[in-house]
């Protein structure tokens, strides 16, 4: 975005720090037009993304002393880092001491010694790595203490760990992998367990990272079975010894991706016989989990062939949940969530769920209880199931008290935050990204001196004002004891959203639960397919709609303006709930994936909407229809003043009823 946009509007300076070659701080007003400084930073942007080493050189000079000048000079070593000495790099961290781009440097410094194994300045920079939210640098980390003979008792646990979160290949987390399995610490069926979760994902070279360490000699099968799993299943008789066999369980879940009724006729009549309970348990609730995926009704009965539910991952446990929720297996429901781990359990989806399930059928007065305390434990005014919880407690969902006003000292506190300026600075003048990193890295550093409570709302507050709205809400939605609503759900455009929205017949706070979740109030925002605006209209889909309401002259171009983003987005949106018969949860899934998909997904037994939102395949959607349900309920509340209920904007979902005439059959 280029920053007049936003300056223009607000008809106000902006005071910003300018780090004047060190540490010292100079506070000036950034005027209504971008800088040349700032044309030259856009610039050595546009020539770091080429990786343009000799235009970040030339560029460099002009910036100095400009408020983003940490940003120039990381562009410019970033681009040759794997050639820069020692000293350079140190003398780049010194002198941007306490910024961002300092750790961010770090952080990148931190992987390439990692890569060269070069553990001696390795461990003596690692200490300072203020973010430590890299899972690779923590990797290289363990296997510094590991070869040094002081590897703490759960070292193996914490590189399972965050070896598992990395869905792609990796030098760090699988070199830790290799260097403690090697030494009898790290378990066989923890590599082979990585190797199976990066089948599933389609990430070979993943898995074949993992099956290196552990049986080198099957490495060639893992490329043959991952191109032809069946030809590659027909192929074999037999698995002979512990390698083999989980070859071929990699080879059953690979099929289950594309084909879960051919991998479990497989499994069933050939290789079951082959394979240990726990190998049989885990492929059982691959294919169980893929059918789900496919709203299988075999689903749930792939996951009853699972013997013993403790040797799943919580992934996985999670499918059978849904599988079971769909088929109304209550039973089922409580013991799969009873399975995961405490971590989980604490999630608000699976405590809801399993109060759910423990208040089926004839209810003992210590299920009653046992409900009701996990109720109680999630029940809330802001997420999906915390408002299901308060509703399912016999509460309804009002707008919490706000909290103390900010002192002017706490606000001036935030504007006098070098980082926070920084992040807004870089926003405004269209390095998004960029500014976006450094706000959350103001907001979010968790060591002494870190933002409390009331910090965080004065940086929120900071945002608010000059209508950073994703920052604003992302900032305060980090505080726990006290919850800023006004923050978290601002109206701005309200004249725009409210007059459109009433002018088609859509309820003003769905479309704004929509916008909050499409776009965080981003004028200019743009998906990576092409949806833009508050609204994230696709080119195609606002052609078809300008047509629809005869809005003539209408080009693509025009969505980001403003009004014509809301016109055309409340007016897909109305026509959608029409061809839904007013099913808020299957529009705003049509909004998000297109009408075709929930048109199927509705297909099957009649069910409540929660049920069916957590059974959505994709998982972009399936957050985005309860974010989006659950901010309607919010912004209900706060139009109307009045308490409001989630269950009733829900409803119940199955088949489309034969004898209710189709409306919008072309909706794109």
């Amino acid at each position: 975005m280029h920053w007049t946009k936003i300056l223009t509007p607000l008809a106000v300076s902006l005071s910003f720090l300018v780090m004047a070659g060190s540490a010292q701080a100079v506070a000036v007003a950034v005027p209504g037009t971008p800088s040349a400084g700032d044309e030259v930073l856009l610039d050595m942007h546009q020539a770091f993304r080429k990786k343009d080493r000799a235009r970040l050189a030339q560029l460099l000079p002009q910036v100095r002393a400009h408020a983003l000048e940490p940003w120039a000079a990381y562009w410019e070593l970033r681009v040759r880092l794997e050639d820069a000495q020692p000293a350079e790099i140190e003398g780049f961290l010194q002198r941007w001491a306490g910024t961002y781009q300092e750790d961010r440097l770090r952080n990148d410094w931190l992987l390439l010694l990692g890569q060269r194994r070069d553990w001696a300045r390795f461990a003596a920079l690692h200490p300072q790595f203020r973010m430590g939210d890299d899972r690779e640098v923590r990797c290289y980390a363990l296997s510094i203490a590991q070869i040094e003979g002081r590897a703490a008792p759960d070292a193996a646990a914490q590189v399972r760990d965050n070896w598992f979160a990395l869905r792609d290949a990796d030098d760090g987390c699988t070199h830790a992998a290799g260097e403690l399995f090697a030494a009898g610490r790290l378990a066989e069926g923890d590599v082979w367990r990585k190797a199976r979760l990066a089948i599933e994902a389609n990430r070979v070279r993943a898995a074949q990272g993992a099956v290196a360490i552990v049986a080198p000699k099957q490495l060639p099968m893992v490329a043959q079975l991952n191109d032809a799993p069946t030809k590659f299943l027909r192929a074999h008789a037999t698995a002979p010894g512990r390698e083999r066999k989980e070859i071929m369980v990699l080879a059953l879940i690979k099929l289950a991706t594309s084909d879960p009724d051919n991998a479990a006729q497989l499994l069933d009549a050939k290789w079951g016989v082959h394979f240990n309970a726990e190998e049989r348990n885990w492929t059982w609730a691959v294919i169980g989990k893929q059918a789900a995926l496919r709203l299988s009704p075999d689903a749930v009965g792939y996951f009853a062939k699972v013997g013993r539910d403790a040797d799943l991952n919580d992934d996985l446990l999670a499918w059978k949940v849904r599988a079971a929720l769909r088929a109304g297996q209550w039973d089922a429901v409580r013991k799969a969530v009873a399975a995961m781990s405490p971590e989980a359990q604490k999630d608000s989806a699976w405590a809801y769920w399993k109060a759910r399930a423990l208040l089926q059928g004839r209810v003992t007065d210590a299920e009653r209880a046992e409900a009701t305390a996990l109720l109680r434990t999630i029940a809330g005014p802001g997420g999906f199931y915390e408002q299901l919880a308060l509703e399912a407690l016999g509460e309804r969902v009002t707008v919490p008290p706000a909290p103390a006003p900010l002192t002017a000292e706490e606000k001036a506190a935030a504007r006098a935050n070098p980082a926070l300026n920084r992040g807004l600075y870089a926003i405004l003048i269209g390095l998004r990204r960029e500014g976006v990193r450094e706000w959350n890295y103001a907001t979010n550093l968790h060591e002494p001196g870190g933002m409390g409570e009331r910090e965080l709302l004065a940086a929120a507050d900071f945002a608010c004002h000059y209508e950073v709205w994703d920052r604003c809400i992302n900032t305060s939605e980090r505080t726990q004891a006290v919850a800023d609503f006004a923050q978290r759900y601002p109206m701005p455009f309200e004249k725009a959203v409210v007059g459109h929205s009433r002018e088609v017949g859509l309820d003003p706070a769905y479309v704004y639960g929509l916008i909050r979740q499409e776009s965080r109030f981003i004028m200019d925002a743009r998906s990576g397919v092409g949806a833009s605006g508050l609204m994230q209209v696709m080119p195609a889909t606002a052609r078809w709609t300008a047509k629809k309401i005869g809005l003539a002259g209408f080009t693509p171009d025009q969505l980001s303006d403003r009004d014509t983003n809301i016109t055309i987005g409340t007016a897909y949106l109305k026509l959608a709930l029409d061809d839904f018969a007013g099913s808020m949860p299957l529009a705003a899934a049509a909004y998000n994936a297109g009408p075709g998909r929930p048109r199927s997904w509705r297909n099957g037994p009649v069910l409540d909407a929660a049920i069916w939102a957590e059974n959505v395949p994709f998982s972009e959607t399936r957050d985005y229809v309860k974010k989006v349900l659950a901010n309607t309920t919010t912004y209900a509340a706060i139009l109307t003043g009045k308490p409001q209920s989630l269950r009733e904007r829900l409803g119940t979902i199955g088949p489309r009823d034969a004898r209710t005439p189709e409306v919008n059959k072309d909706l794109p």
